[in-house]
């Protein structure tokens, strides 16, 4: 197997530290690797597998010779570096949105639509957090009872905002226990003690682009059908780390609970945890720091035919973001598709 030249651009942020602690759990391998950012943070000096490595400031001249670029530094840095490590031959795995959407981009999770990954064209999109331990919940229950409607509610840590949001969370529950006034600015609402129906700004529908992110990934994904019924709210909650999901799906075909319970119990990266008559289900706390998508609460759907109704958590941090990227990495390397 061939070891590609790797950067990481975005290294010195809270996703990309995950990315380094992350690929050295996962034994990645690699011919080199090259730590990049923006000029602010160029020069700082990040520790990996025992070596000492200096961040150096993102050029386009950085990608020479880089084989794969592993990038969570924001929509705007993928957009303006993309077409520079491409036309180097690179391939680029991204964490922004920038390119989720895009028809000739595959969006991948991997062990979910691996196959996808043989359509890149030098870039390759990471879905949002979201979503991303959502599929690997959903794929194995698609492939036994096949999706007709699916209802999302999602409950979301400020970490999925940066760590900027992790401090105001701080910085605001304990202002708020001390009985002092507190000026919010990473969020619409103040955050502690609260729940904000809002997560990113409002589309014309009434619902936000992070519900339309979870509603169109799904879709491409799964290649589900366009007019598939898909609704999601997506909630802010005063959680440092992990995202919940409530979810509920209608199928074209009967599926039970204990089928579910069976099949995710033997689906890759979940763990299912339902016993609720010994208060035994997934919580983020469970999830914080570990790999897998965590399962409980599976019951039938009431209010649907053919419906189930179930909880999900995960740690935002890796499934939703540095995991699934540096798990692309090694799949596209173990398919030669560099």
């Amino acid at each position: 197997m061939k070891k590609p030249n790797i950067a990481i651009l975005g290294a010195t942020g809270v996703v990309g530290r995950e990315i380094l602690k992350i690929m050295d759990e996962l034994k990645v391998e690699y011919k080199s690797l090259k730590l990049l950012s923006s000029a602010k943070s160029a020069g700082t000096e990040l520790k990996f597998q025992g070596e000492s490595y200096i961040v150096e400031e993102a050029v386009p001249e950085s990608f020479d010779g880089i084989n794969i670029v592993i990038a969570s530094a924001g929509g705007t840095t993928s957009k303006k570096f993309a077409p520079e490590i491409v036309k180097r031959g690179g391939v680029l795995i991204d964490n922004s949105s920038a390119f989720r959407m895009e028809p000739d981009v595959p969006l991948v999770i991997a062990y979910v639509n691996d196959e996808d990954l043989k359509k890149h064209k030098g870039i390759i999109a990471n879905p949002n957090c979201s979503t991303s331990q959502l599929m690997l919940v959903l794929k194995p229950l698609h492939e036994k009872a096949k999706i007709k409607r699916l209802i999302v509610s999602t409950y979301q840590s400020v970490s999925g905002a940066g760590l900027a949001a992790i401090n105001e969370l701080t910085a605001d529950t304990k202002a708020n226990l001390a009985g002092e006034g507190f000026k919010n600015v990473c969020f619409k609402k103040p955050i502690s003690f609260n729940v904000i129906p809002q997560i990113d700004s409002f589309c014309e529908n009434g619902y936000t682009k992070e519900e339309m992110k979870v509603t169109n990934e799904t879709k491409k994904i799964l290649h589900l059908d366009a007019s598939t019924p898909i609704s999601c709210t997506a909630v802010r909650v005063p959680v440092y780390r992990g995202h919940s999901e409530a979810v509920d799906i209608e199928f074209e075909n009967e599926i039970t609970p204990d089928e579910a319970r069976n099949i995710l119990g033997n689906a890759f990266g979940v763990k299912v945890i339902d016993n609720p008559e010994d208060y035994e289900y997934p919580t983020t706390r469970d999830a914080a720091n570990q790999d897998p998508v965590f399962v409980g609460r599976i019951r039938k759907n009431i209010a649907f035919k053919n419906g189930l109704s179930l909880w999900c958590v995960g740690d935002n941090l890796r499934i939703g973001a540095a995991l699934n990227t540096v798990r692309i990495c090694k799949k596209i390397t173990e398919m030669n598709l560099f």
